[in-house]
């Protein structure tokens, strides 16, 4: 049976979630991403590899990795997930952006604490109980495979995340945006994955999604997040939001009022 519950508090979204059909789609989140696997393989691609986790296994995501995702076998998976802001890791840990080095970890402590923290949320726990347990988690977590580093992208592409960030209620004009960097559109689109593992194309539909979500969190109006963003109706919105989060837009709407 396909469930995802979502839960919000102290800033912190927290996802349990069982699956056995569903597949993730190819995506990527603002935020950091921290799980852990509770029954069943959890299998999906990040950064050209196939990886596995196993029951108490902690998954590492740093922020806009992409990675898609999906149970190993018919048997399913149990999973829980949190997505917290860099700006929360930055408040605790220091100003210097914090880069996990390994997707997958196989610690015991860290796994309770990440699976506290989700419980603390998805219970309505009171935020400063969540803000210990985050504070808890990313002193744990610092002390794993994390290294401070600063992002790599290539300066263009950069400039070119930039560039669609302000065009999110559009189309995506990929000949305005290789005009601007001195590239050929074709040139754009090869040289964009290369680095960022992605299309152009989908990391601005990955964005819209995202933004939407921030949107119909904040607002509570989902119509609002369709027009915002440049969705042709709800039903578009809905498709494209299922597959990055499990459930349409009005469901997780419902599931944090």
């Amino acid at each position: 049976m396909e469930q995802f519950n979502y839960r919000k508090s102290a800033e912190i979204l927290a996802l349990s979630a069982s699956m056995t059909d569903f597949t993730y789609k190819k995506h990527c989140h603002e935020e950091y991403a921290l799980g852990v696997t509770l029954r069943g393989i959890q299998q999906y691609h990040l950064a050209g590899s196939l990886h596995s986790s196993h029951p108490g296994g902690v998954m590492l995501f740093n922020p806009e990795q992409y990675h898609d995702g999906n149970s190993y076998d018919r048997a399913g998976i149990d999973y829980v997930m949190l997505y917290i802001k860099p700006a929360k890791f930055a408040e605790i840990l220091g100003k210097q952006e914090l880069r996990f080095t390994s997707p997958i970890v196989y610690d015991r402590e860290l796994a309770k604490s990440v699976y506290s923290l989700n419980q603390a949320v998805q219970n309505g726990a009171d935020n400063a109980l969540c803000s210990e347990l985050l504070l808890q988690l990313a002193h744990l977590a610092a002390h794993t495979e994390i290294e401070a580093a600063m992002r790599t992208d290539n300066a263009f592409v950069q400039q070119a995340k930039e560039m669609m960030y302000y065009s999110l209620g559009q189309v995506l004009k990929l000949d305005h945006i290789s005009q601007e960097l001195g590239l050929s559109k074709y040139q754009f689109i090869r040289e964009f994955k290369s680095h960022t593992g992605i299309s152009p194309y989908q990391f601005f539909l990955n964005c819209k999604v995202e933004h939407a979500r921030q949107s119909i969190e904040k607002n509570k109006d989902i119509y609002s997040a369709v027009a915002e963003y440049g969705f042709t109706d709800l039903t578009h919105l809905n498709r494209h939001f299922k597959s990055v989060f499990g459930l349409t837009a009005y469901e997780y709407m419902s599931q944090l009022a």
